[in-house]
């Protein structure tokens, strides 16, 4: 039987079987991964982390996917949605703490309204800013023309988290309708890299019925297509989703947490140069979990500037992290947290993907 290091070593050509017997090392026994996936990171990307300015501008959602807690028919969230001027004075604040990058986000609507607001704002941001900020969307499915119209208007980047490559898992924590479907979520992610974005996906990790097969194939399918950027975490459950009433098959919470940073450390190594966040559902379980996803491979991390009264209400999943700072408070906390590992920050720098970049040749 091949010995670890000499699996590591074959990095994106590992196999299913080798990443499911890594991902089932004990704890004790993956500092010779997470060391591996360390120097990988550092020859591959650096000692930078770059920020992207978190801005969740509305919890109003269509989709009532059954983890999520801005799900649709949530009673029991206050629901908001930030004037314009709100998300672009959240705007300035990034360009004016030389971020270089944001992040929109919302929950998913489909409407020509929606898509003329988003074109608006887009337009809004660079004319405000010189262009000098790079904007990311996680906006959820739309159709290939309005992405295109987006792309245009001045967004660079796009996170649509797949949640899971098993077809039959993601039919498990979606309603049954035409409206929560695999196919799509699956044809969007084509349809952005066909527009030519930054490509970001992304999947949770823990949930019911979820299987080591599964997270390996996870790693291979975002392999496999070739994505830029990752958004991936661990599950946490919302007592205010139908999920909930599967908490008693999830694995304890650590483990969770444990197979998070195994999932980041693994797709360092299969994809040295890809841009990988580390997400904030990693220090709603440890409180130094964003600290030590960094440590071993994550490269950006994102500091929410939404506006403080409105924290609180974008909540997908409970025990939310610092829901009660503002954006000062948070970028001075992060600023603290990524100089403890040893990274520093590229202020001022886009920070583009590795793959991106070679693949436009920029």
């Amino acid at each position: 039987m091949q010995g670890m290091e000499q699996i590591l070593q074959k990095g994106a050509a590992m196999s299913h079987n080798d990443l499911v017997r890594l991902l089932a090392l004990p704890k004790d026994e993956s500092k010779v991964l997470f060391d591996y996936s360390r120097k990988v990171k550092e020859e591959a990307v650096g000692s930078r982390v770059y920020f992207r300015g978190l801005i969740e501008f509305s919890n109003i959602c269509a989709k009532d996917c059954l983890y999520c807690g801005i799900r649709r028919s949530n009673i029991h969230t206050a629901r908001y949605n930030l004037t314009d001027e709100e998300i672009l004075q959240a705007a300035r604040y990034a360009w004016e703490q030389n971020y270089a990058s944001i992040v929109l986000q919302a929950g998913e609507l489909f409407s020509e309204a929606f898509s003329k607001r988003i074109e608006g704002l887009l337009r809004k941001i660079h004319q405000q800013t010189q262009g000098n900020l790079r904007v990311t969307l996680s906006l959820g499915e739309q159709s290939e023309d309005t992405y295109q119209r987006w792309f245009d208007a001045g967004a660079h980047r796009y996170l649509l988290r797949i949640e899971t490559s098993n077809p039959e898992l993601y039919h498990r924590i979606h309603p049954s309708d035409a409206l929560h479907s695999y196919a799509i979520r699956l044809k969007a992610l084509e349809s952005l890299r066909k527009v030519g974005y930054q490509t970001g996906t992304g999947v949770m990790i823990g949930l019911p019925f979820q299987t080591l097969e599964d997270l390996a194939n996870d790693l291979i399918f975002m392999r496999d297509f070739g994505i830029d950027m990752v958004g991936m975490g661990p599950y946490l459950e919302h007592e205010h989703t139908p999920l909930y009433d599967e908490r008693g098959r999830l694995w304890p919470m650590m483990d969770r947490f444990d197979m998070a940073l195994k999932m980041i450390a693994l797709l360092r190594i299969s994809m040295p140069k890809i841009n990988i966040a580390a997400a904030t559902a990693l220090q709603a379980i440890d409180k130094m979990g964003r600290e030590k996803a960094i440590r071993i491979g994550a490269n950006v991390i994102m500091p929410n500037i939404t506006p403080g009264s409105y924290r609180n209400s974008y909540k997908l999943y409970d025990n939310k992290p610092c829901t009660d700072e503002n954006a000062e408070d948070c970028t001075n906390c992060l600023q603290a947290r990524v100089g403890m590992t040893g990274n520093s920050i590229g202020f001022g720098e886009w920070g583009d993907s590795g793959y991106y970049r070679e693949r436009n040749l920029i």
